[in-house]
């Protein structure tokens, strides 16, 4: 029986990088799931943000900026077009005048993405939109281990008044039964707060909180080494917020916090995952209209392209 062709990045070697179909690192499209065992999905959403609009623009910027992606990750030695089937399955329908329709309608696009075996890695859209991948993935994996990186927290009690934002979700998660609160890290924390217990709430969950005063000046691989010990066995999830990266490398985020990680870091974090039985990922909150030279999704694209290096079925040569 031959084996069966698995779908390859369009090399710029057939086609110029500026030309060429317009998905995440120029892949074939599907309009499922079936075959596949990883997807690349995005999720135009940015009316959950508090601050600085623009992340709905990001999943086509992100996907433009790909374009300089090759199939093989060098230094690593991650192959994972020659491991596993990866598509662009384009974007969610959100419905851009209700915040909680579009939860629902994000909650069931992903019971039927993961219906098929297939691992989503999702280009926000802002992070109001990991409830719901959260809450899709825990019908099939229960409570999940997370690997968050993020300026913020992200657990805020509410916002105005709403309990659905993108500074809540993460305590919704928990309250939810989610995510499994004694295997939850939140790395590159930082920033004023409205008290000095800012990140307390998260420590009383079991989640080790990392600030970024940590990070600064060091590398994260000692780091990385501790949280794998933490979360060992289990479904783990990675939501990245592109803001917990420092405005001087990501200034197109709509909630910009200085003294953040630095991007050799943000690799550690992401590389120093593998080993781990992640079943999803996103990166979120970029918002391209603050970085018109585009270097914010461009780094997006990378480090997604990095959580699909580490997914658990893929080889390295």
């Amino acid at each position: 029986m031959s084996k069966k062709a698995l779908n390859q990045p369009l090399s710029g070697n057939e086609m110029p990088r500026f030309g060429g179909p317009a998905t995440m690192m120029r892949l074939p499209t599907q309009t499922n799931t079936v075959g596949l065992n990883a997807c690349f999905i995005g999720i135009p959403l940015d009316i959950g943000t508090s601050n600085r609009p623009g992340a709905r623009l990001a999943p086509r910027q992100i996907r433009d900026e790909s374009r300089m992606l090759r199939p093989f990750n060098v230094y690593t030695g991650s192959a994972p077009f020659e491991s596993i089937q990866v598509a662009d399955i384009g974007d969610v329908a959100i419905n851009t005048f209700n915040l909680q329709k579009s939860m629902d309608i994000i909650e069931h696009a992903y019971d039927e993405i993961i219906s098929n075996n297939c691992k989503p890695l999702t280009l926000g859209g802002d992070h109001t939109i990991t409830l719901p991948i959260l809450r899709a993935l825990s019908k099939k994996y229960g409570p999940m281990g997370m690997i968050h990186v993020d300026a913020h927290a992200d657990t805020n009690e509410h916002m105005f008044g709403e309990k659905i934002a993108h500074g809540t979700p993460f305590r919704r998660a928990v309250e939810e039964g989610l995510i499994d609160g004694n295997r939850v890290a939140q790395i590159g924390l930082r920033g004023t707060g409205y008290s000095s217990k800012e990140f307390e709430w998260s420590r009383e969950q079991g989640f080790r909180v990392v600030p970024v005063e940590e990070c600064w000046n060091k590398s994260l691989v000692l780091l990385m080494s501790e949280l794998r010990e933490k979360l060992g066995k289990g479904p783990v999830y990675i939501s990245f917020d592109i803001d917990g990266i420092d405005p001087a490398y990501a200034p197109g985020t709509g909630t910009a916090e200085i003294a953040g990680l630095t991007v050799p870091q943000a690799l550690e974090i992401i590389r120093g995952c593998r080993g781990l039985d992640v079943i999803g990922c996103d990166l979120v909150e970029v918002s391209p209209p603050y970085d018109t030279s585009g270097n914010t999704s461009l780094l997006a694209a990378n480090l997604l392209f990095e959580m699909l290096c580490v997914l658990p079925e893929v080889e390295y040569k």
